[in-house]
């Protein structure tokens, strides 16, 4: 794998519904997480010691940040100065990062964190400011970087939201991924009689099948999932956690988002 090139790069998105229970304010899904990090350690994406990584991770709030955002009228669009919020939010993200660093770290992944709130700022017109140099560069030196949702700093707001998936797909368009997945706790985007859509070109074809999260979710649910993903030049997949495996394999599992 030594010179791995961003056109080998995959960008994987842990849903925080799949690691944590959602419904349970700072709780791991143990058992979920393991599964997700033994499938990323078997894969040909981690780098050999030497060796250019090819793989950028990416995780969500799940019951950790979203719950805190949610409690403090934090979203992606509604900011506060408030330095509670920003400490409560950021503090319980930082937990859960931490526990899945420890977790791929033990399982052999070269894996280091990146922390969105000291590296990324949000301008008054909504566009993201990303440490893809120092991401790229931590993967050119063989480590797996690892960022998750957060709050940033929004001209004129404070703090918003920033979105695990709009990290994947603003990590996406400027360093050139290849692959693009998210992992949610459904094999992939459900339609209205719970059969996995095959593949979605445009938002409107699948808007009545797609309803709000379930759980406490700031960010926007599945529907904001598919709407981020719409919007990269390229394609991405929806998959459940078994799809993880096989899409860093080079499989196609889930929906395809075209």
């Amino acid at each position: 794998m030594a010179g791995a090139s961003s056109g080998d790069l995959t960008i994987l998105k842990l849903g925080g519904s799949v690691i944590t229970d959602k419904d349970a304010p700072e709780t791991v899904d143990d058992a979920a997480l393991d599964s997700v990090v033994s499938a990323i350690a078997d894969s040909e994406s981690v780098a050999g010691e030497g060796d250019a990584a090819n793989l950028i991770i990416v995780h969500g709030g799940g019951s950790f940040g979203h719950v805190h955002a949610a409690e403090h009228g934090v979203s992606t669009t509604e900011g506060t100065h408030d330095l509670e919020a920003v400490t409560a939010i950021h503090g319980a993200m930082k937990r859960l990062n931490g526990v899945v660093i420890d977790r791929l770290q033990a399982a052999g992944v070269p894996a280091v964190p990146v922390h969105p709130l000291s590296a990324v700022a949000r301008d008054a017109d909504a566009e993201l400011s990303l440490p893809t140099g120092a991401v790229d560069g931590l993967r050119t030196e063989g480590f797996v970087p690892v960022l998750h949702g957060d709050v940033i700093a929004h001209a004129g707001q404070g703090v918003t939201v920033l979105s695990g998936d709009e990290l994947v797909t603003g990590l996406a368009e400027r360093l050139g991924a290849s692959r693009v997945g998210l992992c949610s706790t459904v094999p992939g985007v459900l339609d209205s009689d719970g059969d996995v859509i095959d593949a979605i070109t445009d938002f409107e074809s699948v808007a009545a099948a797609l309803g709000d999260s379930e759980s406490t979710d700031v960010s926007g649910g599945m529907a904001g999932k598919v709407r981020e993903l719409l919007a990269l030049s390229g394609q991405a997949r929806i998959f459940g956690p078994d799809g993880v495996g096989p899409f860093l394999a080079g499989d196609a599992p889930g929906t395809l988002i075209d």
